[in-house]
C-alpha cells in the first residue's frame, strides 16, 4: 500500500477488506501472537476479483484488480474484453487475434496473464526464446462466517501454521470481511494433504465449536516458483507471475516492481529486446537472486516443522520477544517478514547474522526443552 501511495494510488476502505494488525503462529507446541514489529509493516487484505462465489458481485467497489483497471481507464486506457486466440507478427509488430476473428497489431505487447492462463502457450511460435515459469499447485478456499464470529475467533490477525504434516510448506488463514481465506502451499497438494491439515487440532481450534465448516468455494491455482526464461523480446515483455515473482509471497509487490521497471525502460530507452535486457532484466534478476536465498530460508523453516525441539525454542524466543522493543525482536521480525513477504529474503537472512540472534536462539532452545523435560518429570506418577 505504501508503494502504491507513492504513485498517487490510495486504496479506499471499500477495497481493503480487513487491516491485519498481527499474526498468530500456530505449532503443536503452542501458539504465539506477534504484533507488527514496525508501524509501516501492516498488511491489507483484499479480494483480487469479485470475491467468493457466494458473495454478491462487488465490481470496482470491492475488487482490487477492478479498482486498478478503473484507474487505468481514467488515464486513457481502452479495455477490450475479448479472448485472445492467436499471437503472430504483422510487419514487425505483435498482432493479437481474438476468438471472434477480429485482431489488431500493437507497438508493444505487455503480458500480464499469470500462470493459470492458457495464453502463455500462444507464444511458442511468436516468441520461441520465452519459456514459461516453473509452477507449484496450491489450494485456496473461502469459508463464510458472520463478522462477529470472525472477530471473536480470528480477530485482525493472519493465522499462520507451522505443522509437521508431510508435504506441507505453508498455510495461513486470512480474514476478509465475512470470509476467511485459507491458503495452502506444499508439494503435490491433494485432498489427502488438505484433509490432514483441516483435521489438525491447531486448525480446528480457530473455528467456532472446533468444527471447520464446508468451504463456499475453492480452487487449485498454480504459483510461480521459478522465473521464466528470457521474459522479454522485441516489442514484448512479460510481467507478474508470467515472468518473475517473489517465491510464495508478495506477488502484487513484485509485479509492481517489475512493471515499473518495464515502464521506465519503454519510456526512457525503447522497446527492443536489447533495451529490455539492459534496463528491465536487472530488476527481474534481483528478485530471482533473492528467491535463491528464499529456498535456503524455507529449507530451514522445513527443519523447524519437522523437529519439535526446534519448535519449542522458536516459540519460547518469539513469545519472550513480545515484551521487548521492536529493534530487539529478532525472531519476531524474521518470522513476520518470512510469512508476510514484507522484506526481501536477503534482508531476512542478513538479520539472522546479528550477534544477539544466535545467542538468544541457543538459550531458548536449551531453556524451552529443559522446561518441557521438567514438566514431563513432574507429570510422572509416584511409586512410593
Amino acid at each position: 500500500m505504501q508503494l502504491l501511495a507513492t504513485e498517487g494510488i490510495n486504496l479506499p476502505p471499500s477495497i481493503v477488506q480487513r487491516g491485519i494488525e498481527s499474526y498468530v503462529l500456530h505449532m503443536d507446541v503452542g501458539n504465539v501472537r506477534i504484533e507488527t514489529p514496525l508501524h509501516e509493516k501492516r498488511i491489507a487484505a483484499v479480494f483480487r476479483g469479485n470475491g467468493p462465489r457466494v458473495s454478491e458481485p462487488v465490481g470496482a467497489s470491492g475488487s482490487f484488480d477492478s479498482y486498478l483497471l478503473g484507474l487505468a481507464v481514467s488515464s486513457g486506457a481502452s479495455v477490450v474484453r475479448k479472448l485472445v486466440s492467436e499471437i503472430s507478427w504483422d510487419r514487425g509488430r505483435p498482432q493479437l487475434t481474438c476468438s471472434d476473428g477480429c485482431g489488431a497489431a500493437y507497438d508493444l505487447l505487455v503480458v500480464a496473464a499469470g500462470v493459470n492462463s492458457q495464453a502463455l502457450q500462444l507464444f511458442d511460435e511468436a516468441a520461441p526464446q520465452y519459456r514459461s515459469p516453473a509452477t507449484l499447485k496450491t489450494f485456496i478456499c473461502e469459508f463464510k462466517l458472520t463478522q462477529e464470529l470472525i472477530d471473536k475467533h480470528i480477530g485482525p490477525s493472519m493465522h499462520v501454521f507451522l505443522l509437521d504434516i508431510p508435504r506441507l510448506e505453508f498455510a495461513a488463514l486470512i480474514p476478509k470481511g465475512q470470509f476467511l481465506t485459507l491458503c495452502i502451499l506444499g508439494h503435490d497438494v491433494d485432498n489427502e494433504l488438505i484433509n490432514a491439515f483441516l483435521s489438525a487440532p491447531e486448525v480446528t481450534a480457530c473455528f467456532p465449536g472446533a468444527a471447520v465448516p464446508s468451504p463456499v468455494c475453492h480452487c487449485f491455482p498454480r504459483v510461480n516458483v521459478e522465473a521464466a526464461m528470457r521474459p522479454y523480446a522485441d516489442r514484448i515483455v512479460w510481467i507478474g507471475d508470467s515472468g518473475v515473482a517473489r517465491l510464495y509471497k508478495d506477488g502484487i509487490g513484485s509485479a509492481y516492481r517489475v512493471a515499473k521497471a518495464a515502464a521506465k525502460t519503454v519510456v526512457h530507452h525503447g522497446i527492443s529486446a536489447e533495451d529490455f535486457r539492459q534496463h528491465f532484466w536487472p530488476a527481474c534478476r534481483r528478485i530471482d537472486n533473492d528467491n535463491s536465498v528464499a529456498k535456503v530460508i524455507f529449507a530451514v523453516s522445513g527443519l523447524i516443522q519437522k523437529m519439535r525441539f526446534l519448535r519449542r525454542g522458536v516459540l519460547r524466543m518469539t513469545a519472550s520477544e513480545q515484551q521487548r522493543r521492536a529493534a530487539r525482536r529478532h525472531m519476531s521480525m524474521a518470522l513476520w517478514d518470512l510469512f508476510t513477504g514484507s522484506a526481501p529474503y536477503t534482508e531476512v537472512l542478513s538479520r539472522s547474522f546479528h550477534p544477539e540472534f544466535p545467542l538468544m536462539l541457543c538459550w531458548n532452545l536449551i531453556a524451552g526443552n529443559l522446561a518441557r523435560r521438567r514438566d514431563n518429570v513432574a507429570e510422572e506418577p509416584s511409586h512410593d
